[in-house]
């Protein structure tokens, strides 16, 4: 397949990058570096199967444009987005025009060149969990930032295309996702900054009370998902989860890795307003379309992310 990645240069776009390129397809990334890095691709440069890597912003239509009448894509994986959800509350422009209409740019050309679409959306749309069945994709939502908010309008955007064009098009919702590559600073994720800060003897800050829970999704198991969706009919026109199946409270997981009480402090939070204090994925409609299950327990995850973190990582 001839394949589009936006966000390859991310996080999770990363490692869907090397499954894709592992299983033999065309590659071509898209990523303008703002949250992205070009070394966490840095391995791939050389390899035959990625054809382009393209700095450069989904805001750009002509970029775009010429893109998508250069090169056939089948797919486009549409990872990339402003991520950060205390950023959306102090600067709300820039999440929405990047999450929302940069994806409709991305929209307009896979319609007009029928290239399938799987949009990277977030489990942070969701309302708090109220039970241990965990969150299905019919859960309430609850735009409590403007990155959700952003997020929700992007999907009903992409879910729209399905129906008003047949597009063949997919929303999926990874939960908490962590492991190797995932930046260990103010933008990482929580699991990221615990253990780097641990290994450097500091103290493990939490936000508020620390009662709060999520469900950490290991990115390798992430990326088996994101890159399914795209292979799947059974998909089309749909939402779906993916996540371990069960929660951590903040506190337990910074026990867990700094290993002694002492080490860990509760400072206030910046944005209480956008906490979300239960989260807890049901994955049961990926098993069931996709045949999707995770793989990595917490456990292992966090010590194969911690091996990588202390090998020097990327800062």
């Amino acid at each position: 397949m001839n394949i589009l990645l936006t966000g390859g240069a991310g996080f999770i776009g990363r490692w869907v990058a090397k499954r894709l390129l592992d299983e033999g397809h065309q590659l071509w990334i898209l990523d303008d570096l703002s949250n992205g890095r070009e070394a966490n691709i840095g391995e791939f440069l050389q390899h035959p199967g990625l054809k382009q890597f393209i700095r450069g912003t989904i805001l750009d239509e002509a970029l775009l444009t010429s893109l998508f009448e250069t090169n056939n894509f089948d797919i486009c994986y549409h990872l990339g987005a402003s991520i950060n959800v205390q950023d959306s509350i102090d600067d709300p422009r820039t999440t929405f025009n990047n999450d929302t209409v940069g994806t409709f740019y991305v929209l307009e050309q896979c319609r007009k060149h029928n290239t399938r679409v799987v949009f990277m959306s977030t489990c942070m749309v969701y309302d708090r969990c109220t039970d241990e069945e965990g969150i299905t994709e019919n859960h309430p939502t609850k735009p409590a930032s403007p990155y959700a908010g952003a997020k929700i309008a992007a999907e009903n955007m992409v879910l729209s295309y399905y129906y008003a064009y047949g597009l063949p098009t997919t929303v999926i919702r990874p939960f908490n996702t962590y492991g190797p590559y995932q930046k260990t600073g103010g933008e990482g994720g929580v699991v990221a900054i615990f253990i780097k800060n641990q290994l450097e003897g500091k103290d493990l800050n939490i936000y508020g009370e620390g009662t709060q829970t999520r469900d950490l999704l290991y990115v390798e198991d992430c990326a088996r998902f994101v890159v399914a969706a795209g292979f799947s009919e059974a998909v089309n026109g749909e939402i779906v989860n993916a996540g371990l199946g069960c929660d951590i409270t903040i506190n337990d997981l910074a026990l867990m890795i700094a290993g002694d009480k002492k080490r860990i402090k509760h400072v206030e939070h910046i944005h209480p307003q956008s906490e979300i204090q239960k989260l807890l994925c049901n994955s049961v409609k990926a098993k069931r379309l996709l045949n999707w299950e995770p793989q990595m327990s917490l456990e292992e995850g966090v010590a194969r992310t911690t091996e990588w973190i202390r090998n020097g990582g990327l800062d």
